[in-house]
């Protein structure tokens, strides 16, 4: 019997982001998934390496290349691998378009946590960050938040107005402080090492939910963005000892492990009140590659 391997255009044609969400929800309620990463770094270049085994369910090897001066010379700054294994013989299952799964995984589980955690009757997402991620994030929470308005912001105004141009409902602001303000969900797909946004712009009751930090070194939110949320993770295992964005927090005091209110095996603890600012960090995690490439696989057989 052949192995699938499972392209980009054709894989995703066959996907929905609502599914997915599901799919992933429904993946949390089997066994907790055995995890391993491995990082190497070379200055700003990394190579990350993850696998997880959920019984029942699978096991899943992807590695991952980040190299962020690839797009100087024409190159994606991210690529890889991804392989997906039986759970009881251990032969291949498939193998994924790297970029197809990291796409519906990093999307998707941001999407999970903001339908969860974002005000009722969100109305205006600004997205942080225009490059692959922030597309990928503008088509999962079109899906997740059909009624609402969009606004882009990015270093360069430019990609800015070049992401803003490929959907309706969409524009491209120049003020982040004022765009942050009255934004009922913001998402963050930069490669910030130093914090922009700031707690003192957020209105109440909005949803942050970032994804670019992946670093111990990175950080796209300050301390008082942290001060004022109920913060909520992914997986504990992947995200407060391994990234920036609440692992320096942590070491410094400013916040203790107890105000992170829960992770993605306890999703009753994800709740939203009138005025609370709820704060999600997007960790990723070998084993939500696993559920995704699951789904993918699932639906690719339908």
């Amino acid at each position: 019997m052949s192995i699938p391997f499972i392209p980009f255009e054709d894989g995703e044609a066959r996907l929905n982001w609502l599914d997915l969400v599901a799919a992933m929800e429904a993946g949390h309620s089997a066994p907790r998934a055995s995890i391993e990463d491995s990082f190497l770094y070379r200055g700003d270049d990394t190579i990350l390496s993850r696998a997880a085994w959920i019984d029942g369910m699978g096991a899943l090897v992807k590695t991952a290349t980040v190299f962020p001066g690839n797009p100087a010379k024409g190159r994606a700054m991210i690529d890889g691998s991804v392989s997906l294994f039986d759970d009881e013989t251990g032969v291949p299952a498939a193998f994924i378009d790297f970029k197809l799964l990291t796409k519906w995984k990093t999307a998707g589980d941001s999407l999970l946590a903001a339908l969860r955690l974002a005000p009722e009757g969100a109305s205006r997402v600004l997205i942080v960050g225009a490059g692959t991620v922030g597309h990928s994030v503008r088509q999962a929470f079109g899906a997740g938040f059909p009624d609402a308005e969009f606004e882009v912001w990015s270093r360069t105004n430019a990609s800015a107005e070049a992401l803003a141009g490929q959907y309706e409902h969409t524009q491209a602001v120049a003020d982040l402080e004022a765009a942050a303000g009255r934004a009922d969900i913001i998402v963050g797909c930069t490669m910030a090492t130093d914090p922009w946004l700031h707690g003192a712009w957020l209105k109440d009751g909005c949803h942050v939910n970032l994804i670019g930090a992946y670093r111990p070194d990175m950080r796209e939110a300050d301390d008082t963005t942290l001060l004022r949320s109920r913060i909520y993770v992914d997986s504990f295992d992947t995200t407060l000892d391994h990234i920036g964005e609440l692992k320096l927090p942590l070491a410094a005091g400013v916040i203790t492990r107890e105000d992170v209110l829960g992770d993605y095996y306890d999703l009753a603890a994800f709740e939203r009140a009138t005025g609370d600012i709820t704060l999600f960090k997007n960790g990723g995690g070998a084993h939500l590659d696993l559920m995704v490439a699951r789904y993918i696989l699932e639906a690719w057989g339908r």
